[in-house]
C-alpha cells in the first residue's frame, strides 16, 4: 500500500509540474523580441531555455485568431509545428552544469524527466516598432510565473503607455496551456 502511494505522489507531482503548451498572442502593433524558459520551481532544476535562436521574433498582430500566433506543444514537436521553430535549448541540470541540446534530443521528448518536471515559468522581452530594430521605450520585462519562489523574479501583468501583457496559465483536465498576450 505504501508503494502504490508513493507512486501516486510522484505521478501527481509529476503532473503539477508537467510542461503543458505554450501559446504567445501578440495583439499589439509591436514586434516581441525575447526568449522562453521552463524549469521546475522546487529545485531551480531542470532549467530549458531557447538557445537557438536565442532571441525569438514574433510579429505584431500575431495571434491565434488570424494563425500567427507562437505556438509551442513541446519541446520536441514545436519544430515542425510552430510558426517561429527552436532549433535547440539550453537545458541546465545543475548549478554548473549546461548543455545544449537539439530540438529532437530524447532528453526532451514528451513524457520524458525533463518534459514532466518542467513548466513554462518566465519570458524576458522587449518589444520593437514593427519590422525595425528601434525599441519601444519602457515595453520590457521579464513576464511569468508570479508564485513566489527562489528560482526567478516575474510579474504575471505590466502594463505601459505603449501597452500591456500578461501572463496565466489555464489547465482543463490533465490538458495544462500557459498564455503570454500582449496587447496595443
Amino acid at each position: 500500500m505504501k508503494k502504490l502511494l508513493t507512486i501516486l505522489g510522484i505521478a501527481a507531482t509529476s503532473l503539477a509540474y508537467s510542461q503543458g503548451m505554450f501559446m504567445l498572442n501578440n495583439y499589439s502593433p509591436h514586434d516581441y523580441h525575447g526568449n522562453l524558459m521552463a524549469m521546475n520551481l522546487s529545485g531551480c532544476v531542470p532549467a530549458v531555455i531557447n538557445n537557438d535562436p536565442a532571441t525569438i521574433i514574433v510579429p505584431a498582430n500575431s495571434h491565434m485568431g488570424n494563425s500567427l500566433a507562437w505556438k509551442i506543444d513541446n519541446y520536441r514537436d514545436q519544430f515542425a509545428s510552430s510558426l517561429y521553430p527552436i532549433n535547440n535549448w539550453l537545458v541546465t541540470l545543475s548549478s554548473s552544469s549546461s548543455t545544449v541540446r537539439s530540438w529532437n534530443h530524447a532528453s526532451l521528448m514528451p513524457g520524458s524527466v525533463i518534459a514532466n518536471n518542467t513548466k513554462w515559468v518566465t519570458s524576458k522581452f522587449s518589444m520593437y516598432y514593427a519590422g525595425t530594430s528601434n525599441k519601444v521605450v519602457g515595453f520590457n520585462t521579464n513576464l511569468g510565473d508570479a508564485t513566489p519562489n527562489t528560482c526567478i523574479s516575474s510579474v504575471d501583468y505590466f502594463s505601459t503607455p505603449d501597452g500591456s501583457a500578461e501572463w496565466f496559465t489555464i489547465t482543463t483536465g490533465t490538458t495544462t496551456t500557459t498564455y503570454l498576450q500582449i496587447y496595443p
